[in-house]
C-alpha cells in the first residue's frame, strides 16, 4: 500500500492516492472560472483527484469576490474549460459547493441584503472581501447575517442540489460539500452560533445535525451517492466559531450517518489552532482521538486528510489504514508536479504568498515544474 497506488474513490479510479486540496486563488474577475484557471488545474492533472478551489452555489452564498461559483449558465460553461483540460490529461476533478452564510457582506449579497445564516450573530472579527465604503473591492468586516426562517432552509437545500447538478453538467466527476471553515453548515452545528428555536436548533443533536444531512440526502439524490463528499474541519475555531465540549460526538454522530447515506468520502482539515497570520497548524490531539475513531464510525466510504502532512507522514498514516487519501494545499500553489516530485524524490518549492489571493499569472501558473537539469525550467 503506498501513496502512489491507485484507488478506486467511489465509482472512480484514481491514479494515486494523491489529492490537491480546495484553495481559493480569486483569479475569475467575473466570478466566472476562465482559460487561465483552466491551465492551472491541467499543470496539476498528475493529482489522483483535484477538488477545486470552493464555488459559490448561489450569490446568496457568496463571500468573497472573484471566485467562480457555479450557479448561472456562463459559469457552468467556464467550468467546462476546466474539466476538459484535467480529463484530457488524464485527471479526476471534484467541484467544492460553497455558502458562506454570515461570512458576507451587504455589498455583494443580492440587492445588498443581509447574508443569511443559522444564526443571528455576527461573525466577530471576521472579514469578507466584497466592496469598501468607496466601491473598492477590499476586505471588509463582515456584516449582521439574517437567520434563516424555517420555511426558507428548503431553499437554501435545493441550491445546493441545484448546484450540484451544474457540476455534473460542467463535467465535474462529483462534489465535494464545503462543511468546513467556519462556514454554514458549521453554523448550523455549532451550539455557541446556532441561536435557532426551531427543528434546526442546537436543541438536540439531531436538530444540530439536520440541515447537514438534509443537503446531503438532496444532493446524493439529484447526482448519485457516490458522486458526493464532504469537507469537516472540526475543532477549527477559524472565524468566529467558539469551542464546544461535544465536538467529538457531533462529528462521530456524522460519520455514522453519512456511512448509511453512502457518500464517497469524508474529508478532514485539521483546522484546529490554525492561524491564518501565519499559516501555521499544531498538531491537536482531540483531532487525532477523532481522526481515529471517525475511521471505524464512517466505514463504508474513505477518509482524506488535509492539513500540514508530508509526504511521509502521509504515507504513515495511509500504510497504518487511519487515511485512505492524503490532500496537499500549499504543496500544489508553487509545484504544479507534486506527485512527479513525489515519485522522484526532488525538492520542492516554496510558495510566494503575496500572490495566493487574486492578480494574474504570476504566482499561479507560472511555477516550473521540475527538471534534474538546473540551466532548465518549463512551464507546461
Amino acid at each position: 500500500m503506498n501513496i502512489l497506488d491507485s484507488y478506486r474513490l467511489g465509482d472512480i479510479i484514481l491514479r494515486n492516492r494523491v489529492v490537491m486540496a480546495p484553495l481559493t486563488r480569486s483569479r475569475a474577475p467575473n466570478d466566472i472560472a476562465n482559460n487561465m484557471m483552466a491551465t492551472y488545474y491541467r499543470q496539476r492533472s498528475s493529482a489522483g483527484l483535484i477538488i477545486s478551489e470552493g464555488t459559490p452555489i448561489s450569490r446568496e452564498g457568496q463571500g468573497y469576490l472573484f471566485n467562480p461559483g457555479i450557479y448561472t449558465p456562463a459559469q457552468v460553461a467556464g467550468w467546462r474549460a476546466t474539466t476538459d483540460a484535467v480529463h484530457q490529461s488524464g485527471g479526476q476533478i471534484f467541484a467544492q459547493l460553497w455558502h458562506v452564510g454570515r461570512v458576507s457582506h451587504t455589498s455583494i449579497q443580492p440587492a445588498g441584503a443581509a447574508p443569511v445564516s443559522a444564526s443571528s450573530q455576527i461573525a466577530k472579527g471576521a472579514r469578507a472581501f466584497g466592496y469598501d465604503p468607496e466601491g473598492q473591492p477590499n476586505f471588509v468586516d463582515t456584516s449582521t447575517p439574517r437567520q434563516l426562517p424555517t420555511e426558507e432552509i428548503p431553499r437554501v437545500v435545493e441550491d445546493f442540489a441545484t448546484a450540484a447538478g451544474n457540476a455534473i453538467a460542467a463535467g465535474f466527476d462529483g462534489v465535494e460539500l464545503h462543511g468546513a471553515g467556519g462556514y454554514l453548515f458549521e453554523q448550523f452545528l455549532n451550539p455557541s452560533v446556532n441561536d435557532r428555536a426551531d427543528r434546526y436548533s442546537a436543541a438536540s443533536m439531531a436538530n444540530r445535525l439536520r440541515f447537514t444531512l438534509e443537503v446531503v440526502e438532496a444532493v446524493a439524490a439529484r447526482i448519485g451517492s457516490q458522486r458526493v463528499g464532504i469537507r469537516f474541519s472540526p475543532f477549527g475555531t477559524l472565524f468566529d466559531m467558539p469551542s464546544y465540549p461535544d465536538t467529538e460526538e457531533v462529528y462521530l454522530q456524522l460519520g455514522q450517518e453519512l456511512a448509511q447515506s453512502g457518500v464517497a468520502y469524508i474529508h478532514l482539515m485539521d483546522q484546529s489552532g490554525f492561524r491564518l497570520e501565519d499559516m501555521t497548524l499544531p498538531v491537536n490531539q482531540e483531532f487525532q482521538r477523532l481522526l481515529g475513531r471517525l475511521r471505524r464510525s464512517f466505514d463504508t466510504g474513505s477518509i482524506i486528510l488535509a492539513g500540514g502532512l508530508t509526504l511521509e507522514s502521509a504515507t504513515q498514516l495511509i500504510v497504518d489504514g487511519t487515511i485512505d487519501l492524503a490532500a496537499f494545499g500549499q504543496p500544489f500553489i508553487s509545484n504544479p508536479d507534486l506527485v512527479e516530485r513525489f515519485q522522484n524524490d526532488w525538492p520542492l518549492a516554496t510558495p510566494d504568498r503575496s500572490t495566493f489571493y487574486g492578480g494574474g499569472a504570476e504566482g499561479y501558473i507560472d511555477y516550473p515544474r521540475y527538471d534534474p537539469d538546473p540551466n532548465f525550467a518549463s512551464n507546461v
